[in-house]
Parts: C-alpha cells; sequence; structure tokens
C-alpha cells in the first residue's frame, strides 16, 4: 500500500527506512503537483536531519531520474560531464565543456540554478543575451552533435522532480544534505544518458562541505552511487579556501570565462582546476591514455584557439551573439555603479570567509532568497583579492559591481568583514587535494 506523503515524512521524522515504493510514489506525487511545498521542505528537512541509508540514495536517484524523460546518444565520441558542488567565482564549466569538446568528447551539460550562497551555471548563461538555456530536447540533442557541447538548464523532460526539489531546497536551509546533494546531481546526469561523469567536489570556507573529510563523504557516496548505477565517475576533490576565481556573480564570471578562453587572462589556480578537471574526463572517456597526454591536449585546445571556436559556435547555435568572445562587452549586462573595496588596513591577506562573498553577492541581487526570486546579472564582485595578496592602498580587496551605491556601501561592509589582513596564516592549499575514485 502507497504511503501518503505526511506518513513517508513521518517514517523519515523518526528516523526509519523508507521503503523504495513509497520514494518512488513520494517523487512522482512531486513532479504532478500532489504533494505540495510544505511537504516536500519537510521532506528535505527531515532527510537533512536523519539521512538516507545507500540503498535510500539510490532509490531516490533512480526515482528522480526516472522522472521525467532519459536520453540516449548515438554520437561518434564518448558522452561526458563534469559537475560541481558549488563554490564562489566556480565557473569552470563554460569553458571546460569547450575544451574538452574540442578534443573529441561531447558535452551535453545540463546545469542549476545558484544554490545557497554559491553561483549557478545557469545563471551566469541567462546574462547571455538571446542564449536559450531551456532548449527542447531535439534543439539539445542538435548542438551537442554538431557543435559538440550544450550547457543548457533542466528542461521540462529531465528529471523534473528535482528541479522542484531543487528550488525548494534553496531557500529552505537543506542545500548541505549529502543525500539530496547526491540525488539531485546524479539524477540529472544518469537522465542525460552520460558515459562518463567527473565531479568537482569542493572542501574549504566557501564549500558546502566546509571540512575535507565531509568532502571526502560526500565524493565518496556520489563515486558509489554514480558506478552502481551503472555511470562510471571520478572525483576529485578541490580547494576552496578562497574564491576560484577573481569574480564572482553572474556577467562578470561569464567575463572572466570569455577572457580565459581568449587568453586574455589565464589564473593559475582557476587553470589547474579546470584542466586537471578536463584531463579525468578525456581519460574516463578513453580519448587520452595518460594525465600528460590528456592535460597537453586540453593545453592545445585553448592556445590554438579550437576551444574558443567550439564554444563560440554554443553560443551561436542556442541563439547568443557570434561575437561574445570577442566583445563582451557590448553584450553582457553592466552595473550602474562600479568602484574599489579598500582595504581598512595595508598587509597581507590571511584568510577569506569565502561563504561570505558568495553571500555578499545574494545581497547585491546577484542571487535568490526565494525561488521566485529575478536576478540582476549585471551585480558582482572582480578582482578579489587572494590568499597571500598584499593589499593597500594599490591593491583593493575587490571592486563591487552593483545597481546602486546604498547596495555598494552594504556589499563593502560583508567584503571588509570576510578578509583578515595580517597576523598568521596558514600556506594556501594546493587547488587539487585528493582522487577519489
Amino acid at each position: 500500500m502507497t504511503l501518503l506523503p505526511q506518513e513517508l515524512i513521518r517514517l523519515k521524522r523518526d528516523g526509519q527506512a523508507l521503503p523504495d515504493d513509497a520514494l518512488e510514489a513520494f517523487i512522482a506525487g512531486l513532479t504532478d503537483g500532489r504533494v505540495t511545498e510544505g511537504q516536500a521542505a519537510a521532506f528535505a528537512m527531515a532527510v537533512f536531519f536523519r539521512g538516507l541509508s545507500l540503498p535510500e540514495r539510490v532509490a531516490l536517484t533512480r526515482a528522480m531520474t526516472r522522472s521525467g524523460t532519459v536520453l540516449t546518444w548515438d554520437l561518434p565520441g564518448p558522452v561526458l560531464d563534469k559537475h560541481s558542488t558549488g563554490g564562489v567565482g566556480d565557473t569552470v564549466s563554460l569553458p571546460l565543456a569547450a575544451m574538452v569538446a574540442a578534443c573529441g568528447g561531447y558535452v551535453p551539460m545540463i546545469s542549476g540554478r545558484g544554490l545557497g550562497h554559491t553561483g549557478g551555471t545557469l545563471d551566469k548563461l541567462d546574462s547571455i543575451p538571446g542564449y536559450t538555456t531551456a532548449p527542447d530536447v531535439d534543439l539539445f540533442r542538435r548542438v551537442t552533435r554538431e557543435v559538440g557541447c550544450a550547457v543548457i538548464g533542466q528542461t521540462p523532460d529531465l528529471a523534473p522532480a528535482d528541479r522542484r526539489l531543487y528550488a525548494i531546497r534553496d531557500v529552505t536551509g537543506t542545500v548541505e544534505s549529502l543525500d539530496l546533494i547526491t540525488a539531485s546531481i546524479l539524477s540529472k546526469k544518469l537522465a542525460a544518458g552520460l558515459q562518463g561523469l567527473v565531479m568537482d567536489v569542493k572542501a574549504g570556507s566557501g564549500a558546502f562541505m566546509a571540512r575535507t573529510e565531509e568532502a571526502r563523504g560526500l565524493a565518496e557516496s556520489l563515486v558509489t552511487v554514480a558506478n552502481g548505477a551503472g555511470l562510471p565517475t571520478r572525483a576529485l576533490l578541490t580547494d576552496m579556501d578562497q574564491p576560484l576565481a577573481s569574480s564572482a556573480g553572474n556577467a562578470v564570471e561569464v567575463t572572466y570565462a570569455l577572457d580565459y578562453l581568449a587568453g586574455r587572462r589565464r589564473e593559475p589556480r582557476f587553470h589547474a582546476v579546470t584542466v586537471a578537471l578536463g584531463a579525468e574526463m578525456l581519460m574516463l572517456g578513453g580519448l587520452s591514455p595518460s594525465l600528460a597526454e590528456a592535460t597537453a591536449r586540453l593545453e592545445d585546445s585553448l592556445t590554438s584557439g579550437r576551444a574558443a571556436e567550439v564554444f563560440s559556435g554554443m553560443v551561436t547555435a542556442l541563439g547568443g551573439p557570434a561575437d561574445l568572445i570577442a566583445a563582451p562587452e557590448r553584450h553582457l549586462p553592466r552595473a550602474a555603479v562600479v568602484r574599489a573595496i579598500s582595504a581598512p588596513r595595508a598587509g597581507r591577506v590571511s584568510a577569506v570567509a569565502t561563504r561570505d562573498l558568495g553571500v555578499a553577492v545574494i545581497g547585491l541581487g546577484g542571487g535568490r532568497t526565494r525561488p521566485q526570486d529575478a536576478i540582476d546579472h549585471a551585480v558582482g564582485l572582480t578582482d578579489l583579492a587572494a590568499l597571500g595578496d598584499e593589499v593597500g592602498p594599490e591593491r583593493p580587496l575587490a571592486i563591487v559591481h552593483a545597481r546602486s551605491e546604498a547596495d555598494a556601501a552594504r556589499a563593502e561592509a560583508a567584503v571588509v568583514a570576510a578578509y583578515r589582513i595580517g597576523g598568521d596564516a596558514a600556506p594556501a592549499r594546493e587547488a587539487i587535494l585528493e582522487r577519489v575514485g
């Protein structure tokens, strides 16, 4: 007998195991509207506090995958993807998809919106005028086949249950649940019909799993559940004790990614993470036999300009401007107020409360506090100081992009509070912490 939604919630609230068929029915109800937003929020909170066993996690993932269409592909190369658990200044997906496609992979990347304090790839793409972030499945297939990659949001057909639960988690304090993160990520990836997946699991002050041990647990959960479901998966633990890129926001991160592809700016930490993830993708797809060769191929995709060409082709095929990489300033929105945030005193940056920088971007209007909130794609932070940087009169902490002077002042106070200058500091960690799987 199928459990009523409130009875399933009660079972998990009391720490009991959920039957597979009950989870299947709950997710079906979440998809067709029989499960209310309040019930979905209560379920998420019960799971957050009580957790799911591995069998429950697998059952939830499979139910969410089957809530919509599951794609199959017939392409002359491996179908690969990467997913990040989220951070600040993490715009890796944009150049990486094009780099891997330039090396012979096919990357149908289904991305999400911002979650909690982290930016979302889909929100970034929405800042590109004309770009279709929600194409129908036929267009998604065609662009992937003809260009090599298509970075989009969830279509109505793919894992629709996750789309609804994702928005509820964002505003109910349940983002950090290892179980819900696992099911959310993998349901989309399994629905996309992938042949290989590489996970970028963040650890540090700007990650959902701040402690390395917690991040390792999430990485192991993702790798175990994905491989158990037949999707070959590896994971890298990467550092988020400081923003990965020196820009955080939507249009400002798109600009950063375009500059990276065009060779106008390639910061070492961002580059290291991007290439490391791409190398794992190429090896997982059988496109390179070794880390050294995979790395060399990815580097060549950048220096030769092929990755930039692929990205430009994807943008054009999905409705965006053909000259976006060459002239981003013609197309991307710009904030009304742009000014430097001075350091309170001169000295070396010894610590960064990275999560607080992400929250500052939300405060500017670059993220959501309710699922229905609109985003101001122009706002954000650029030129963020990194750990070890000397700041002072000649080097501000950041540049704020705001819609008003009042917003800029609030963001300035938040940014100043997020930085520690001077005093003892642990050495900055390597960008790549370890490999899982």
